[in-house]
């Protein structure tokens, strides 16, 4: 059929009739924002998203050369000497770099919203973990302002020792907090300024060395005489590491503008692991210029050797004023972001009045609300008996962060498809590394934050939150232990996080499966599993209960889960009807129904009335159609066909009937570790551009990667020799399919073809 032949015929449409669709004048919550209009929002002229140097990198950086790299970093070399000083480094670097790969990992694999860390956590293991964790990272954000501005204080007093300190530090507040209401642009601005000012003094360290200062001979291992507030009393290693370790925190500083980030899955990984390694670079320089620089003796003493062995001390001081006011500076422009990530999942009483934004996109009344917690905090003059307690609440979330990549690894749910891949290794190391530092910093103040954290959840689950997304507790929970099966079906979240292709496989003769077998192995493979129903309708049930049992373990041998039954009712329809529902209570149910279309027409009406009780029972339809030549090749290729949506290509979460489709070639592909292209066909030439467009989102929002797009004009009945030539072809199944049309379609692409139908449980885009 030509392209004008079809111009006759109305175009399919673009939406699910059955799926209400919000007029102009309905506003929508934020939870039932579209993927469109998520879309149409990071171009929208009136809020303003930032990129990887902005938003991630610098503020990043800034907050990790921060105070202790200028007052503390000579102390640690002079008690642990060289090789200890380095050690400590290293050591506080692995467990932040570790995290960061979690990080980055987890940032690949979903849509991460507001809120930083809260969005990953709550993703992953709900809203009640992820608030239980954002908050407390809400207040250590908050008091972390107050500490930074303290520290400020410290070295705007050594200039000027008149002034009120109870002035500096209002007057340090007040600069921050107008800089950060205005815009969170004009504080990356400023923190260019400080960036410069921070390189300065940097340079004025590399001077000095360049012009001679290194003449002391290294002290490789130190005596750990302590420090002059204790009176030289002598300190372990692990003092001196508990008292650097906050040196090598930060990270989160760039995860927490997520929401105003262009692309936060490349701009977090990106931007936070240039930030980590270029700083570990400089501790590790400024370690072993202080080392050659000044004596043991006078490293422990001399907070302030930095500024008076450099080239040129005012540059170091102006270093110093910079690090502690840009650190300030991200804590004010972050915290914010977090409290308005809370409100707008209803963490917090209020929430809606939290999660309001300005026309520009600044979260403004969490800006008041956090500037009142700081204003209060100074009013304290000290937070020394609760600093430590701040430093728990970012470690406890470092260490969420790589618990969560550690799950998501280990249940291997398809949903867990990052773009940025790590060895199951780091997350752990990450985990028992922040933990490790936590009770190694402060072990009373450690057990005080893990009450607090568990305290808070305890209240988050008696509230009974609803998430606008799916999440993994529910297949923790089965992987755990069959026991949990209670606990998930309590739970109300959405299975679309957890589901996997444990296929329902009828069987009349187990010889019928000798060709089939791999691929059926390789869409289940690897946590789904195969529940083999033998169909017995000729009476000989004791012949299919001998073949049964060998064909399960062959699957088992291969790597899937697999078990058997026998149903003996009559015709072929009637067994597999009856199987379907006797198995549609079981926990462990199937999902999938995997049939395979005959080469004759003869059992048409039952394999037709089979598929719309399958649909009508909840479970999808796989219909695989061999090619009596090709079969399935090599191997090697796959096409999947996009449904036409013309003329409306807008991309939303509902997918139409292609979810299961597309879930299905993402995992041939990886288990053939073959090529994927994207297929869709358009009536006219005017909507190509805008079907291309959408499989490219398509492709994005999937996470499907290294996948090719094309668009045919005239689908099937039209010019289709310009698309590749492949293995196997998959499409969208009708509740109702035209058989025969669908032999048709074998026979015009010449290859093996997958016929899908959704059952509404999958979610290409979980």
């Amino acid at each position: 059929m030509n392209e004008a032949d079809r111009g006759d015929h109305p175009a399919p449409p673009a939406e699910d009739p059955g799926v209400p669709v919000a007029s102009e004048d309905v506003t929508r919550p934020p939870d039932e924002e579209t993927l469109q209009e998520q879309i149409e929002e990071k171009k929208a002229p009136t809020r303003r998203f930032y990129g990887t140097f902005a938003g991630v990198f610098t503020p990043t950086l800034l907050t990790i050369l921060g105070v202790i790299m200028f007052l503390r970093l000579g102390w640690v070399v002079g008690n642990a000497g060289l090789l200890g000083a380095l050690l400590i480094i290293l050591l506080s670097f692995v467990i932040t770099i570790f995290t960061a790969l979690s990080l980055s990992s987890i940032t690949t694999n979903i849509r991460i919203g507001g809120g930083g860390a809260f969005s990953i956590i709550s993703q992953s293991l709900g809203l009640e973990v992820g608030g239980s964790i954002g908050i407390p990272l809400y207040i250590g954000q908050a008091l972390a302002v107050v500490m930074y501005i303290f520290g400020f204080r410290a070295g705007w007093l050594w200039i000027f020792p008149d002034h009120p300190p109870i002035m500096v530090d209002l007057g340090a507040f007040a600069l921050l907090f107008v800089i950060a209401y205005i815009s969170a642009g004009l504080a990356f601005r400023v923190q260019y300024l400080i960036m410069a000012v921070i390189i300065s003094s940097l340079i004025s360290v590399a001077l000095a060395a360049y012009f001679g200062s290194m003449t002391e001979p290294i002290t490789w291992w130190g005596a750990f005489p302590g420090s002059v507030e204790d009176g030289f009393s002598g300190i372990a290693f692990w003092g001196v590491f508990a008292v650097f370790f906050p040196a090598a925190t930060g990270i989160m500083a760039g995860a927490n503008m997520s929401g105003e980030l262009k692309d936060p899955r490349r701009s977090i990984p990106f931007g936070t692991l240039a930030a980590i390694a270029i700083s570990l670079a400089v501790y590790l320089a400024l370690a072993f210029w202080l080392a050659r620089t000044a004596t043991p003796e006078e490293l422990v003493v001399n907070y302030n050797v930095m500024i008076d062995r450099s080239a040129y001390g005012p540059l170091v001081l102006g270093g110093l004023l910079g690090a502690t006011f840009s650190s300030a500076l991200a804590s004010i422009v972050g915290a914010p972001r977090i409290l308005q990530a809370l409100g707008e999942h209803n963490i917090l009483p209020r929430g809606g009045w939290f999660a309001e934004r300005s026309g520009s996109g600044e979260p403004r009344n969490a800006m008041i609300v956090t500037g009142v917690i700081v204003v209060f905090a100074l009013m304290l003059r000290d937070l020394n008996a609760i600093a430590p307690l701040v430093t728990m609440f970012f470690l406890i979330t470092y260490a969420m962060i790589n618990v969560v990549v550690l799950i998501e690894q280990s249940l291997k749910l398809v949903s867990f498809r990052p773009l940025f891949r790590i060895p199951r290794i780091v997350p752990f190391v990450g985990a028992f590394g922040c933990l490790f530092a936590m009770f190694i910093v402060n072990p009373i103040f450690s057990l005080v934050a893990v009450v607090i954290v568990l305290a808070i959840h305890g209240h988050l689950i008696r509230r009974h939150l609803k998430a606008p997304f799916g999440d993994v507790r529910s297949g923790l929970f089965v992987a755990v232990a069959e026991w949990a099966a209670k606990k998930v079906y309590e739970m109300s979240a959405s299975k679309e996080r957890t589901w996997t292709a444990n296929l329902l496989i009828p069987v009349e003769d187990p010889q019928d499966l000798r060709g089939i077998f791999n691929f059926i192995r390789d869409i289940a493979h690897p946590k789904g599993f195969i529940k083999i129903l033998g169909l017995s309708g000729d009476g000989d049930a004791e012949r299919m209960r001998l073949r049964l049992p060998g064909l399960a373990e062959a699957f088992r041998g291969s790597g899937v889960s697999a078990s058997w039954t026998v149903i003996d009712v009559g015709e072929f329809e009637d067994n597999l009807v009856a199987g379907m529902q006797a198995l549609g209570g079981a926990f462990f149910k199937p999902s999938v129904i995997f049939l395979k279309l005959p080469g004759s027409s003869e059992r048409d009406d039952g394999i037709k009335r089979v598929i719309k009780k399958a649909n009508e029972s909840g479970l999808g339809v796989l219909l695989f159609v061999d090619h009596p030549k090709a079969g399935l090749g090599r191997r090697k290729s796959i096409n999947l066909w996009i449904e036409d949506r013309s003329p409306d290509w807008d991309m939303t979460m509902e997918l139409g009937n292609m979810d299961l489709a597309i879930l299905i070639a993402y995992k041939l592909k990886r288990n053939w570790k073959a090529s994927l292209n994207l297929i869709t066909f358009v009536e006219k030439k005017e909507y190509v551009e805008a079907a291309q467009e959408y499989l490219t989102n398509l492709t994005e929002l999937a996470r499907i990667p290294n996948a090719r797009a094309y668009v045919v004009v005239g689908g099937l009945e039209g010019d289709i020799a310009e698309t590749p030539l492949s293995s196997l072809n998959i499409f969208s199944l009708s509740p109702e399919p035209d058989l025969a049309a669908i032999r048709r379609t074998v026979e015009k692409t010449q290859s093996a073809c997958l016929f899908s139908l959704d059952s509404g449980e999958e979610s290409a885009l979980a």
